[in-house]
């Protein structure tokens, strides 16, 4: 095994680009961009540099970090959220998404009769089209969900670059719609919908006064256990998504007065979800993108193009409507990067108020990107 691809090296090269990342964002100059957003910028730089396995030569270090790690990062986050919070950003979030949803499958449509992508892909357009409609509907689910109707993994290295396309476009958006707010705000005033109230700014969370012993023995076991039951509800019940169920067992624990006084769930959550955005970053891989040559610039051009019209179209609906522009951001990355990166979004804006709207959406999209994405295939 190359020491690059040893998942205890990976892992600490990934934790030290979130203490570096964590450390750049409290400097003058890179506390603008967020430890967030340096995250994934410098996992991207050294991923891209070889130093770390990318998307192509992926490795199950990065597999566990999607499927374990980004869930209970999520249960840690919502151990803190307030359930008032559904009630104030329910109608915005959901209007909004919904409203993302659509201008994604009028992007991908556009971008079709722009760019004309069938006369460099032929047949496979159409599905590729309706795969990028899914994955910036709803997630990676609804990407393979429509492959795998037309069995179009089957042709490998077509479908290996649209998925490398896709990761590119995915990391550039998360840094766009971490930007968003500070840009639009200047060009065109936005205001804050969702205010929170004075009960929730009277809830001092007690993470805020560091982790002990008792705290970090009942989290890790909380973290553990709320994941093994959503799993096993989930198989009872594959009709929900096992990501409701964590979520939904946060929320209730987060009622209780015991769970609600452990100190630390905010910091250790966070600190997973850095480690989750670390792997997206190295997923951000240049290389795989050019060795496709014509068809490689096509496939950019063309999810690139849907994605940027899918925010323009976003940007100028919801100006005239609610004009909260974190809320934008984070719907919108809850289109194009799903669920889970749009909770990484509301956290990096300290945003607790829209967090598990984030998950709701992030849900939604799940439920409607496939549908859309054979919508767009009937249509074309």
């Amino acid at each position: 095994m190359s020491f690059i691809t040893n998942p205890v090296y990976v892992l600490v090269v990934l934790c030290l680009m979130v203490i570096l990342s964590v450390y750049a964002s409290q400097t003058k100059y890179g506390k603008p961009f967020g430890a967030a957003l340096l995250v994934i910028l410098f996992t991207a730089i050294i991923a891209n540099l070889k130093l770390i396995p990318s998307a192509s030569n992926s490795i199950p270090l990065y597999d566990a970090i999607f499927k374990y790690v980004a869930p209970i990062s999520i249960f840690y986050l919502l151990l803190n959220v307030s359930l008032r919070s559904i009630k104030q950003a329910g109608l915005p979030m959901v209007s909004l998404f919904l409203i993302g949803s659509l201008a994604t499958a009028l992007g991908v449509l556009l971008s079709w009769f722009i760019l004309k992508p069938e006369t460099v892909l032929g047949d496979d357009a159409k599905i590729i089209a309706g795969m990028f409609t899914g994955t910036y509907t709803g997630g990676s689910v609804n990407f393979n969900a429509v492959a795998l109707e037309y069995d179009f993994q089957k042709n490998g290295i077509l479908y290996a670059g649209t998925i490398a396309v896709d990761n590119v476009i995915t990391t550039i958006w998360m840094i766009i719609t971490l930007l968003i707010p500070t840009v639009l705000s200047r060009i065109w005033k936005g205001r804050t919908v969702v205010t929170t109230t004075k009960d929730m700014d009277a809830m001092e969370h007690p993470e805020d006064e560091g982790m002990d012993l008792n705290a970090m023995m009942w989290l890790f076991f909380l973290g553990i256990s709320a994941y093994y039951v959503s799993e096993l509800l989930s198989a009872l019940f594959p009709q929900i998504p096992s990501i409701l169920i964590l979520s939904t067992i946060g929320i209730l624990l987060a009622q209780m007065r015991f769970v609600a006084s452990l100190k630390g769930s905010h910091q250790l959550g966070l600190f997973l979800v850095y480690i989750f955005l670390a792997v997206i970053g190295a997923y951000c891989e240049i290389g795989a993108v050019s060795q496709l040559e014509h068809l490689g610039i096509m496939l950019l051009m063309f999810a690139g193009l849907a994605v940027l019209l899918h925010g323009i179209i976003l940007i100028l609906i919801s100006g005239f409507m609610y004009r909260d522009w974190e809320i934008v951001a984070i719907v919108s990355q809850a289109n194009i990067g799903g669920g889970t990166s749009a909770i990484a979004l509301a956290e990096a804006f300290k945003r607790k108020d829209l967090i598990l709207p984030a998950i709701l959406v992030g849900s939604l999209g799940n439920a409607l990107g496939t549908y859309l994405g054979f919508f767009v295939i009937y249509v074309l």
